[in-house]
């Protein structure tokens, strides 16, 4: 709920909707995923995060809010394809530090543009960077 008072704020109402019905969509594709092995997961999850970081950074930077609609979108790709956050791939329950960077950076971004926001809870930005740090550690060992 918090994450979509963001939306709610500076999103056009498509993107709302859009956000809004991501669990929806995330549940009912995942019976169809292609899945890799769980072990191929850190560094999968490294891979995008090295991509996504600088493009949010970026945006962040140019105060360019339409760039989260592609952000959510490729993390519903992402996650699609690994299938988690659903029962779909249980195994990759051994890495919740990877699917909660995963999911959390376009929220990070968005309280990078609007840090008063009340989804934009304290913890969530270290949170979030030690996450990444974790499953950049993990990727490595693999």
């Amino acid at each position: 709920m918090h994450q979509q008072s963001l939306f709610a704020r500076f999103a056009p109402s498509s993107l709302r909707r859009a956000v809004a019905v991501l669990p929806l969509v995330l549940a009912a594709s995942l019976a169809n995923a292609q899945q890799d092995s769980p072990s191929a997961f850190p560094q999968d999850a490294v891979g995008y995060l090295n991509e996504e970081l600088p493009r949010m950074e970026a945006a962040v930077a140019a105060r360019d809010r339409s760039f989260f609609h592609g952000a959510m979108a490729r993390t519903v790709q992402f996650s699609e394809r690994w299938g988690f956050k659903a029962k779909a791939n249980p195994d990759l329950a051994a890495y919740p530090m990877c699917t909660a960077a995963v999911m959390d950076y376009a929220v990070v971004g968005m309280c990078k543009l609007t840090p008063g926001d009340e989804a934009c809870e304290p913890g969530l930005a270290p949170r979030f960077d030690a996450n990444v740090q974790r499953c950049r550690e993990i990727a490595a060992r693999k």
